[in-house]
């Protein structure tokens, strides 16, 4: 390992892997099912999704040129992305509707990377992405989360073997994949009940004059396409 170049580990990033067994696949798809379905480990395991919303709402404000003044992430699974800019305009609808679709996207992302055989280039941009975000967490629970999701795959990537690194990558897209369904659902139920007043839809509805019905079928469709693409693309139909 002392002995690892940086033109090591930039090939290393860049090649292509041979594709895993098609049990593997599976088992990695069923385990991320009940990683999402079972309440009491959505729980806990929505906490990933959330670093995924959040995530998006601060790489779109970015993006779109607002400054990302800070991302909090907290023990129930909510979240807050701050950013400063032009409180109106398409910047700021683009930024509030990433937060329901990036964990979906993310996830068709990360299939098609796993489509192409780049299970390393997916586990090491994971990590960049997830180390980037680590400076705007500001406050201590979503430091911890944030590092200990990017010290998974770190560790992952530099200490496993090639079947690990594939079980771990595909499970991982899978989660992304499935988990970004249950959210819109959750965030329907609620504003049906009269829940969630503030939610994206509602603040992408005050911005644009669009009802937040149509938001949340927005994120439905964005989130069940992505689950159909990314499914195809990861199974090789």
């Amino acid at each position: 390992m002392g002995n690892t170049s940086i033109a090591d580990v930039w090939d290393s990033v860049f090649a292509t892997q041979p594709d895993p067994e098609q049990w593997l696949v599976i088992a990695a798809g069923v385990v991320a099912l009940l990683a999402v379905l079972p309440h009491g480990v959505w729980r806990l395991s929505r906490n990933a999704v959330t670093i995924a919303h959040e995530g998006g709402h601060g790489l779109v404000a970015l993006l779109s040129g607002r400054q990302l003044d800070g991302i909090r992430l907290h023990s129930d699974t909510s979240g807050l992305t701050v950013s400063r800019g032009k409180p109106t305009g398409i910047g700021m609808v683009l930024t509030a509707a990433a937060g329901y679709t990036a964990p979906s996207l993310l996830g068709l992302g990360g299939a098609w990377l796993l489509a192409a055989n780049h299970i390393t280039m997916l586990l090491w941009g994971a990590t960049a992405l997830l180390v980037a975000m680590l400076v705007m967490i500001r406050n201590a629970y979503g430091v911890v989360t944030v590092f200990v999701a990017g010290g998974a795959f770190l560790l992952v990537s530099w200490l496993t073997d090639p079947e690990v690194q594939a079980a771990f990558a595909y499970g991982v897209v899978w989660f992304l994949l499935l988990g970004g369904v249950r959210p819109v659902f959750e965030l329907q139920g609620k504003r049906r009940r009269g829940g969630a007043p503030d939610s994206d839809a509602d603040q992408l509805s005050r911005l644009t004059q669009i009802p937040a019905a149509f938001w949340l079928l927005l994120f439905h469709l964005v989130s069940l396409a992505s689950l159909l693409a990314g499914g195809r693309w990861l199974l090789s139909l």
